[in-house]
């Protein structure tokens, strides 16, 4: 089976729990669209989770985007001569991720060793901007957000990392007639006109699966690409 799942957001024992309910198992695949980091209490934890399974696929979310770049400098030995160097603009990253949940994130890496850290930073270099599947005769694009700047004429190639990292999409008008577009990044609880928010959202050639699950009343779900089943943790 192929599975979907994205903005985990540090949730980690929401991950553990879903896996269960799914009966994860070797045959499967899953795969994840971005946001695995901040917010929620446990991001690394959820990585190093990840990074244990040969058949997880990750996707690229903003926040991995910010975290790279924060746990970069990070990475270098705090001393007056690197507080002297950082930039307005490296402090205006950090002081936007952590207003943006990087917090928790940056907390836990800071407990790992060297090797587990440069273990991090590998993982996170490894996500994918998007993943193209077929199922039973359907096309779907997966992709963190959207893709700003949309035209049916472009490559998917040829979009640049924020202009799928960031977008909300319009959920009433379709990317394409023949692909559907499955993405996270924007809870469906915000999806206007959603008749069903905090779930799963159906509607012009998108599926939206970020259910809220690191704010109060969310949770994470899992949609099976193969039979349309969907899991929630919590239910």
């Amino acid at each position: 089976m192929i599975y979907v799942i994205s903005d985990i957001h540090g949730k980690y024992d929401y991950l553990v729990r879903m896996l269960r309910k799914i009966r994860f198992s070797d045959q499967d695949t899953l795969y994840v669209l971005g946001d695995v980091v901040d917010r929620g209490e446990h991001p690394i934890k959820v990585l190093q989770l990840m990074m244990m399974y040969a058949n997880i696929f990750p996707v690229a979310g903003n926040h991995e985007r910010m975290a790279m770049s924060c746990l970069q400098l990070l990475n270098q030995e705090i001393s007056d001569e690197f507080l002297d160097s950082l930039t307005y603009t490296d402090y205006g990253r950090l002081t936007d991720w952590i207003r943006q949940g990087g917090q928790t994130t940056m907390d836990e890496y800071a407990g790992l060793d060297c090797q587990q850290r440069e273990d991090i930073m590998e993982y996170l270099g490894e996500f994918s901007l998007y993943e193209e599947v077929f199922i039973k005769g359907t096309k779907y694009l997966l992709v963190h957000a959207g893709l700003s700047n949309f035209s049916p004429d472009r490559s998917l190639d040829d979009y640049q990392p924020d202009e799928m990292l960031w977008e909300r999409p319009d959920y009433s008008r379709p990317y394409f007639r023949d692909v559907i577009t499955v993405s996270g990044h924007t809870p469906t609880q915000l999806i206007a006109g959603n008749d069903r928010p905090g779930y799963i959202y159906y509607g012009n050639g998108h599926i939206a699966i970020d259910c809220g699950a690191c704010y109060e009343g969310g949770r994470l779900s899992c949609l099976c690409l193969d039979d349309g089943r969907e899991y929630y943790e919590p239910e």
